[in-house]
């Protein structure tokens, strides 16, 4: 498989550095190219049609939020992931509604980079745990909303609970002893029916109806 072209975006040259030194020892990504604002950000992506790009939030000129959201209107395929120091909630909200795939903080040990950003490329992201414990912990009952109808099966609606709460497709398979093939295939029925892009809105679309904690039955 060719490598993921990747496309980082960054004011300070040493995020970009860094960034240049995490990824260098990985065939799974090579950098096509690097730029400092939102601005070239869409400049570049035009010239170079990045698979894959690492977009800082807080840029002089056009941010990485208002970028993303460009993007992302020209490029729907282009898979974006905000890197930040920055672990406000508010911010990750702001990047998903933007249309990124996720979201990493700078500070983040950079052993897990390659099997984060490599999920992100191939469609196989998982919440982590983290992240979906700080999201259910923001969401106040009064920002829930209730649907009136679950279009998902019981093995379905087990099945996002599970996504929402941070499990891989290796860990949903394990512990509903269901091949991985068949997490997946239940997967892209659920993204399909909810009309969602990934595994991040999934996430964020159980906890905004509710449905975690309820138990399912298994079909």
């Amino acid at each position: 498989m060719s490598p993921f072209r990747v496309l980082v975006i960054d004011d300070s040259e040493m995020a970009r550095e860094g960034i240049r030194m995490i990824l260098k020892n990985t065939p799974d990504f090579i950098i096509v190219a690097e730029g400092s604002s939102g601005e070239e950000a869409i400049e570049l992506s035009e010239k170079w049609m990045p698979d894959l790009v690492l977009m800082d939030i807080q840029m002089p000129g056009m941010g990485g939020l208002e970028a993303t959201k460009r993007l992302k209107e020209k490029y729907p395929y282009l898979k974006i992931v905000m890197v930040t120091v920055s672990d406000d909630i508010a911010h990750l909200f702001d990047a998903l509604k933007k249309g990124a795939q996720g979201y990493l903080l700078k500070n983040l040990n950079p052993g897990a980079w390659h099997d984060y950003l490599k999920a992100i490329a191939i469609d196989e992201v998982p919440m982590t745990r983290d992240l979906a414990f700080r999201i259910l912990k923001e969401l106040s009952p009064s920002g829930i909303a209730h649907s009136q109808s679950n279009p998902l099966t019981a093995r379905e609606s087990e099945i996002l609970a599970l996504v929402a709460k941070g499990l891989s497709n290796k860990e949903i398979s394990s512990q509903l002893e269901i091949s991985e093939h068949t997490v997946k295939n239940h997967l892209k029925n659920i993204l399909q029916k909810l009309h969602l892009a990934n595994r991040v809105q999934l996430a964020r679309y159980a906890y905004e109806q509710s449905w975690l904690g309820k138990n399912s039955d298994k079909s």
